[in-house]
């Protein structure tokens, strides 16, 4: 499909995702993005590697319908997963879903990303190797698949890159970097 055929708003957006802000520790690129969810979509995938090792992994896709759509209460969408490698004694964490869960929301917050029908889940997954596999030792990961509704226009309203910004922070959070200081 020709460039010019996508709507000005999807156009606007789309540029304000490729302007986001994101920390040395993250590689994104775009991806494809999938075609029958809604009449528009771009995709970006992300992976954050510390000392050469990658740590976690994710991907942001917004989604756009003219039209809108009532079950995301507007016309923008975005849909995002994020998967990070965790110490296995945090897995146990009764709390641990919950305060996954809590890093998006304070992302968002912190971008000021102003958003609406937010939903997902967080899974925690622990693995323990035996026999010839033993010496592996105990693995866990952490993934968060979330989805929300940015609030506005982004011709006039919202800026995506905000939205991607704080995506990223999730995923540096869930791969266990420590804040970036404020300026």
């Amino acid at each position: 499909m020709d460039a010019l055929a996508f709507p000005q708003e999807f156009q606007t957006a789309v540029a304000q995702m490729r302007a986001a802000r994101l920390r040395p520790e993250v590689f994104c690129e775009e991806m494809p993005a999938p075609q029958r969810i809604a009449p528009f979509a771009s995709a970006l995938s992300a992976d954050v590697t510390v000392d050469g090792e990658e740590v976690g992994t994710g991907r942001i896709v917004l989604l756009h319908d003219p039209n809108g759509n009532e079950t995301w209460d507007g016309t923008f969408r975005c849909v995002s997963y994020c998967r990070a490698d965790i110490d296995p004694e945090m897995a146990n964490d009764a709390l641990l879903a919950e305060v996954g869960w809590s890093w998006l929301t304070e992302a968002l917050a912190a971008h000021g990303a102003a958003y609406t029908a937010p939903s997902g889940t967080v899974t925690k997954v622990s693995s323990e190797s035996f026999g010839g596999m033993a010496e592996e030792g105990a693995t866990a990961q952490l993934e968060i698949r979330a989805s929300w509704t940015p609030l506005g226009d982004p011709t006039a309203g919202f800026d995506l890159s905000t939205h991607v910004e704080a995506w990223c922070e999730l995923l540096c959070t869930a791969s266990g970097l420590p804040p970036v200081p404020e300026g």
